[in-house]
């Protein structure tokens, strides 16, 4: 017997199969239940549904999978990323120099800080930067630019060089697509240059991911999936873990 949630995800997918968008107002009066339980069906679900700006759209409709809103995601899979930050947390040591890419998946991440000593974390994310600022002994490298809003980071031509000349021990990288064959990507062409410049020059390199980002296209591609040393998710499948590959950790 399929859940309520599961049925009523069925039904505004079925709703949204011509493609178009649904009013968060709309979809709570289709399913006869509070708005509230509309978001917390989204946010529990598969991935096949997102909000934009308080609409509901499916996922892979074109006319509008490029678009992130950072607010919009930071209730999604919460306790799912906070659970993949402690297992990312283990891989930290004294002294080191972080990479925390942006978004809201690494965001916890930021709060596990605070029992290292001699931390160093280096970030376009305003979001991250700001909770780090709230750590007295955590020093702050914000690497800055043209403010995008929409996912809350920063982005400029000679960002990737910055990232070059610091000495980080361990990148954690997030993604908003993530496929075996395609690749790992993401919403933003900004995101691309930060991404690759931290894969490229750190010692440890560490894929963060929630199970509905796996087997995920987004328009801007950044990496391969053997880039990366280790991944850190909740959902394995669909993942290549042959030889040479990263390592696979379950949160």
């Amino acid at each position: 017997m399929r859940s309520r949630s599961a049925l009523r995800l069925a039904r505004l997918q079925h709703a949204l199969a011509g493609g178009g968008t649904l009013h968060l107002s709309e979809a709570a009066r289709l399913c006869g239940v509070s708005e509230m339980t509309i978001r917390r069906d989204v946010a529990a679900s598969d991935g096949a549904l997102i909000f934009l700006g308080g609409r509901l759209v499916m996922a892979d409709n074109p006319h509008y999978a490029p678009v992130y809103d950072v607010d919009e995601q930071q209730a999604s899979h919460f306790s799912a990323k906070r659970r993949l930050c402690e297992r990312a947390a283990g891989f930290i040591e004294d002294g080191d120099t972080l990479f925390i890419d942006c978004g809201t998946t690494l965001l916890p991440l930021v709060g596990l800080l605070a029992e290292y000593r001699e931390l160093t974390v280096a970030t376009y994310a305003l979001n991250v930067a700001n909770a780090v600022s709230r750590l007295p002994d955590v020093r702050l490298v914000l690497l800055g630019g043209l403010y995008y809003p929409a996912s809350q980071s920063f982005g400029s031509d000679d960002m990737a060089s910055s990232i070059r000349r610091l000495g980080i021990n361990r990148a954690f990288l997030s993604a908003a697509g993530v496929h075996a064959e395609r690749g790992v990507s993401c919403f933003h062409f900004h995101e691309v240059a930060p991404k690759q410049a931290a894969i490229a020059c750190a010692a440890q390199r560490l894929l963060v991911i929630d199970e509905s980002k796996i087997g995920q296209i987004r328009p801007a591609y950044f990496a391969r999936l053997d880039d990366f040393d280790v991944v850190i998710t909740d959902g394995d499948k669909g993942l290549s873990t042959e030889s040479g590959g990263p390592k696979i950790v379950a949160a």
